[in-house]
């Protein structure tokens, strides 16, 4: 989990906007890459994802915005948030995605404090031109305007499974030559001000059958034990009935 005080200024480009799902409302056409589905197809099976995401969208549009492309006329980007309560101490420090959901829609909410990152997906053509940069800054920019002055980030690093041995305590410690961090989206947070606070091991949780995170994976669970997924960092969990993912 990182926290990012401020957002850093950046070039203005005309052919660019970012407006809110409230200030926008009803469908807009998504790039083609926006589209497709998601890859690894787990994604989208999160079990708090699944029961809550489309009161998200539906209830905290003004925290939903886009990255609007006027030459092409379509969205190449989408950025989600949410209003999360933390009183500044790292120990009570949400234990990650699903958490601060659930908090969320509790039947009593604490009163917010910050805005918590829900995610950032960009097109794949804009990937490596500086648009993630830009979306992040956005999103503190809106938590600014509705009187949130802290985004903090349930941040997902982009290479870790590269390195699937190795404990997340330690990644997040390896840097490049040059000081700055070896994960490229950690990377981004840094240099855009945020500080890594703590790991949030299981930061969202995927339950399903043996045969759906077969079908999802393409691999085979033969026997109950922890596996590897690869593509996208997590540790899997799987019995007899039923197989748990934790990213």
């Amino acid at each position: 989990m990182a926290s990012l005080n401020s957002a850093c200024d950046s070039a203005p480009d005309v052919a660019l906007h970012f407006p809110t799902r409230a200030e926008r409302p009803g469908k807009l056409p998504h790039a083609a890459s926006l589209r497709a589905a998601p890859n690894p197809a787990f994604l989208n099976e999160g079990d708090v994802l699944k029961r809550l995401f489309g009161r998200v969208v539906a209830d905290y549009a003004e925290f939903l915005f886009y990255a609007w492309d006027d030459e092409r006329e379509e969205v190449i980007g989408a950025g989600h948030a949410i209003p999360a309560a933390w009183d500044g101490d790292t120990a009570s420090l949400p234990e990650g995605w699903d958490a601060v959901l659930e908090a969320r829609f509790d039947q009593e909410p604490p009163t917010p404090t910050v805005l918590c990152a829900l995610g950032i997906t960009i097109a794949d053509e804009w990937r490596g031109r500086g648009l993630s940069r830009r979306m992040i800054e956005r999103m503190a920019e809106i938590g600014r305007d509705h009187g949130l002055d802290t985004l903090i980030a349930p941040v997902r690093p982009t290479l870790k499974h590269r390195y699937p041995l190795t404990p997340i305590d330690r990644y997040i410690d390896w840097r490049r030559q040059d000081g700055s961090h070896l994960d490229p989206w950690l990377r981004t947070h840094e240099r855009l001000g945020a500080n890594i606070l703590k790991v949030a091991p299981e930061s969202t949780v995927t339950t399903g059958t043996v045969a759906e995170w077969e079908e999802w994976t393409e691999m085979a669970f033969p026997e109950s034990g922890t596996y590897v997924v690869p593509a996208r960092w997590c540790r899997s969990r799987s019995t007899a009935s039923e197989t748990k993912a934790f990213t």
